[in-house]
């Protein structure tokens, strides 16, 4: 008989969980860590495609079988007890080891199988769909769920640790450690309608732009931050005739001779450059930003999220040549932005 096989420098449990493997499900931990992630059993329904009280029933044989209370009423919220949030701890490490495992063996069988959860700021959606597509066909058996959100939105998320990548357009530098690749730029560019009179001049002044009405984002939009960071940099302060709660509804409003508005480049990607908007020569712009992929520091990555990030980072040139073509101007500017390609032979290596 061969000898068992063992790994050299593995040591095997003390005991194994016998009760919890008898009593406790694999679906009835989905339920719980599904329920806690998004804070809500109706939530948890929602994502699982069941009805609230099959929610509450698995919670309660979980907690049953368990013995002890996981979630703790709050006014008219719950939230998880102390066994309930190591439990939710445990649950993430045993999803995340499971999913390595399906697609391992789906790398067996010659397919790759798998689950992407992304968290991306609104103004992504401009291209993640487009990279995703061409992700998914490479890798067809692979399931992806995105969520498109404000920038405050997203910063809860990756708290809550609710997604397995995010892509924003700058890192928050007040949360906790993050790992952070740039991987495309993100212009910003000062938009106006295609009659307006600034249509065509050269390096216009900030201070002129400063007499026009301005249209801004919501209050969390990374592109609002970035733009009054510009004017109070120039000792400027906007003439601001609105906020609107996304870059369509700005769009229209320019459009309708509302106001100018700064807004990606990313966002001309469906009509171009000919459209109904006009791109304004003025002076510090664009805003040259990136986009980052972002997630915690030392959240061991999936298969299928290490195989995301590595495919995202080798788009750029793709992204960059596009950019060009949305605006030829700025083709100096973008050369001057280093490329992305020293960071993807970094994650290609493995550091």
């Amino acid at each position: 008989m061969p000898p068992p096989f063992s790994e050299p420098g593995y040591t095997p449990p003390a005991a194994m969980p016998e009760y919890l493997i008898r009593y406790a499900t694999l679906r009835q931990l989905q339920v719980f860590e599904a329920s806690v992630r998004l804070g809500s059993f109706s939530r948890a329904a929602e994502e699982l495609f069941v009805t609230q009280p099959t929610v509450s029933m698995q919670i309660k044989k979980l907690s049953d079988a368990l013995g002890l209370p996981l979630f703790e009423p709050i006014g008219r919220n719950v939230r998880p007890t102390e066994v309930g949030y190591e439990l939710y701890k445990s649950c993430r490490q045993i999803f995340e080891n499971l999913a390595n495992l399906e697609m391992k063996i789906s790398d067996h069988k010659g397919m790759k199988r798998g689950r992407l959860r992304l968290g991306v700021v609104t103004t992504a959606k401009y291209f993640v769909p487009e990279v995703l597509g061409e992700f998914c066909r490479l890798y067809p058996g692979i399931d992806v769920a995105l969520k498109v959100s404000n920038r405050d939105r997203i910063i809860e998320r990756i708290n809550a640790y609710e997604d397995d990548l995010y892509i924003m357009g700058q890192a928050p530098n007040d949360l906790m450690e993050l790992e952070s690749y740039p991987f495309a730029p993100n212009p910003l560019v000062l938009m106006a309608p295609r009659d307006h009179p600034l249509v065509g001049e050269k390096n216009i002044p900030l201070s002129r732009i400063a007499e026009e009405p301005l249209i801004l984002r919501e209050p969390g939009s990374g592109i609002r931050d970035a733009t009054l960071r510009l004017f109070e940099h120039e000792g400027l302060r906007p003439r601001v005739r609105m906020e609107l709660g996304s870059n369509e509804a700005i769009k229209h409003a320019v459009v309708g001779g509302l106001g100018v508005a700064v807004l990606s480049l990313h966002t001309l990607s469906l009509e171009g450059p000919d459209g109904p908007v006009a791109i304004l020569d003025v002076e510090n712009f664009p805003i040259m930003r990136q986009w980052h992929l972002v997630y915690p520091r030392g959240k061991e990555l999936s298969l299928v999220t290490d195989a995301f990030l590595e495919f995202s980072l080798g788009v750029e040139p793709r992204m960059r040549e596009k950019m060009k073509e949305l605006w030829p101007k700025m083709a100096d500017t973008l050369s001057s932005v280093g490329p992305a390609g020293k960071v993807l032979a970094k994650v290609k290596k493995g550091q």
